[in-house]
């Protein structure tokens, strides 16, 4: 009887994480399917589904080489520590070599190679070093998630207000589910997937706003799109409690995407998934209920 394959992925109980797993679960049915987490006890509800659980920390070079033993294919999922991103996935990216690791698939950023994002920086410094360590890899160029609007639709009702600094550029935006949808797809391929980059963003673009009409369209409340400098979007964002740092990247995405940073039509992701993106409208639909 063969051994199953066994398929890792860290931060397993993050947004994007759970969601990976899930259709993990749908797609590679016979797969062992481990999940890397800091705290196991966090994840019994994955334990429940099948999925085994290794402690791993970004930080805990020795902890990480521990959870990979074994594992064949790993999906290392971006940290959400802006600044600390490119030192702890080079732990992962370590251990992942010293597990012979057979294919590394990493969540990188929309064109990473030539995006003039602020955010793009440790994306960039992470492949260079998936790519000197030798190890077979795939990058997933995941672009904006729909969530990183439609996450903040109530303060959007309360105010009447989209506030932005996207000016009239197209965001390529698409649901979290569709970007892990692509990551299952990669991992359970029986198509050698070494060396491919995928530049993974909707169907359709929309401009901010087209997005504060369709939030007005499905509320029946009168809601607007306010441009403002970078400069007062980050101050906005910084008084409803964004760090400075994080403040900053945000409003330099904003910035950067009104000069078509966010933009992408080559539908690689639906073409991944094998179905259209989720769109702008559904997923205003999905937050508003």
């Amino acid at each position: 009887m063969a051994t199953a394959e066994k398929i890792a992925v860290t931060g397993a109980t993050g947004q994007l994480g759970r969601l990976v797993i899930a259709a993990l679960l749908r797609v590679a049915p016979t797969a062992h399917l481990i999940g890397i987490v800091r705290n196991p006890a966090a994840a019994k509800d994955l334990a429940a589904r099948g999925v085994e659980l290794r402690a791993g920390d970004y930080e805990d070079p020795a902890a990480l080489k521990a959870a990979l033993a074994g594992v064949d294919k790993l999906l290392l999922i971006s940290s959400s520590a802006v600044g600390q991103r490119a030192r702890q996935h080079r732990n992962v990216i370590e251990a992942a070599k010293a597990a012979g690791v057979k294919l590394l698939a990493y969540t990188s950023i929309l064109h990473a190679d030539s995006s003039p994002l602020g955010l793009a920086v440790e994306h960039r410094e992470t492949e260079a070093l998936i790519r000197a360590s030798g190890l077979p890899f795939a990058f997933l160029r995941n672009g904006w998630y729909t969530e990183n609007y439609t996450g903040s639709i109530a303060a959007v009702l309360q105010h009447g207000a989209v506030l932005g600094s996207a000016g009239t550029g197209r965001i390529a935006a698409a649901a979290r589910a569709d970007f892990a949808a692509a990551a299952a797809a990669v991992l359970a391929s029986r198509e050698n997937q070494a060396g491919k980059i995928y530049e993974l963003a909707g169907d359709t673009g929309f401009t901010l706003g087209e997005y504060a009409a369709e939030i007005a369209k499905q509320s029946h409340k009168p809601i607007v799109y306010k441009d403002l400098p970078e400069a007062d979007y980050k101050a906005v964002l910084q008084s409803v409690g964004l760090p400075e740092v994080f403040a900053a990247l945000l409003a330099d995405s904003d910035a950067k995407a009104a000069k078509g940073a966010l933009f992408d039509e080559s539908r690689q992701l639906s073409r991944l998934i094998g179905r259209p993106t989720t769109t702008m409208a559904q997923s205003v639909a999905a937050a508003l209920a």
